[in-house]
């Protein structure tokens, strides 16, 4: 771990993760998974390499994947 970017930006890493695995390259089914975090409560666009992260987020970030069946 290297101080802080090794803490800051994961709730963003993983949103990533998650749309990159659902959508394997289809950038409808992309846009599709931004719009479902956005219906869960989670705005990708709030979330930057440096924000720092919330426990809870990345909690909801994890079981939103769980639900929708993609391992981040």
């Amino acid at each position: 771990m290297k101080g802080m970017e090794a803490v800051a930006g994961q709730v963003l890493v993983l949103i990533n993760r998650l749309i990159d695995a659902r959508a394997k390259g289809n950038p409808t089914v992309a846009s599709t998974t931004r719009t479902k975090l956005l219906l869960k409560g989670i705005k990708a666009e709030n979330w930057t390499p440096s924000s720092a992260d919330d426990p809870a987020m990345l909690a909801k970030v994890r079981d939103v994947a769980r639900e929708m069946g993609v391992a981040i």
